[in-house]
């Protein structure tokens, strides 16, 4: 066989054995995501039906509810990164998260209920509360609805009611298509974009991927790392569905008596700061922290969230044990 015959058969097996050892990278990459996201919680059957949960920590109560495209891992990274040590940390999966299903009422009211029938499942009487971009809304409920649970509210990012300027997903063809394969549960689309185009989805993360860029090492590594956090999709897709619909119910914050601290950036392209404003204002008392630049994912300020967080809760009365 003449060797300009043989080109096309080589690399149609190199085109074959590329696409085998492709599937088998994203097949063990998906399998042990799927088996971490299914064997790290528990699930408690409260009175407002079973909610997932997991525990980590000692110390001070704290419940950390996870943004969009989280569950209850997200929730413990959420607080390891931002709160830190010395809290007995529950970190619930919201409704249509991973292993708690969607109720007939998938409201945010609904939904702190369902936090305050977790609590007391635990024998819990009060704990700070951490509510991330649209966990915000429910952790706003909660301390609306039990105010007596509530020692201390604390939103970050808070995907919430602002009267003039919505939360919303930053309009871009990238973030277009990547919010298309969360409605779609596309498990390789997401792991395959992670590989071949991944500042498409750190913009649907709500951060400039320029941002990530000029970071240091170990920031990148976090984004990274909450991007791939998001697998598997399609045991989250359900969740973000209920959380695109856009937060047109005004809250009334002004009843909340609970401390409060409110954090934002001003480069968040999923637009939280008129929110932050909002509820800051409006909340009594409450106080405000706007970073210029780290988006929705607040990158480079761990250790100043952390430290912000500490200070807030030594002044409330509320700090972590030793």
């Amino acid at each position: 066989m003449k060797k300009s015959h043989l080109l096309p058969a080589i690399a149609s097996v190199a085109i074959v054995v590329g696409s085998v050892l492709i599937l088998l990278s994203y097949s063990d990459v998906a399998g042990r995501a799927r088996t971490a996201a299914r064997s790290g919680g528990r699930v408690a059957n409260t009175t407002a039906g079973p909610i997932e949960f997991a525990e980590k920590g000692a110390g001070l109560p704290l419940l950390a509810i996870h943004g969009a495209g989280g569950g209850y891992d997200q929730g413990l990274s959420n607080a390891a990164e931002f709160v830190g040590d010395g809290f007995r940390v529950i970190a619930p999966s919201r409704f249509g998260y991973l292993g708690t299903p969607v109720p007939a009422d998938a409201s945010s009211t609904a939904q702190a209920d369902a936090h305050a029938a977790l609590l007391a499942e635990l024998k819990v009487d009060k704990v700070v509360v951490v509510g991330i971009s649209a966990g915000a809304r429910s952790a706003i409920e909660l301390a609306l609805r039990h105010q007596d649970m509530v020692a201390a509210l604390i939103l970050m990012v808070p995907a919430t009611y602002a009267p003039t300027s919505s939360v919303a997903i930053e309009d871009s063809r990238g973030s277009r298509f990547a919010f298309w394969l969360v409605n779609a549960g596309a498990d390789f689309a997401w792991w395959a974009t992670g590989k071949i185009a991944p500042a498409a989805l750190i913009r649907f993360l709500g951060v400039s991927p320029q941002v990530v860029a000029a970071a240091p090492v170990v920031d990148q590594h976090r984004v990274m790392r909450i991007v791939r956090g998001v697998q598997p999709l399609s045991l989250r897709f359900l969740g973000i569905n209920i959380d695109s619909i856009p937060a047109l119910h005004r809250p009334a914050l002004e009843k909340i008596t609970a401390p409060t601290l409110v954090i934002s950036a001003r480069d968040d392209l999923y637009n939280t700061l008129p929110a932050a404003e909002f509820a800051a204002a409006t909340i009594p008392n409450a106080k405000l922290i706007v970073y210029d630049r780290g988006g929705h994912l607040l990158v480079g300020h761990d250790r100043e969230v952390r430290a912000t967080v500490s200070d807030f809760l030594a002044k409330t009365g509320e700090a972590a044990l030793p």
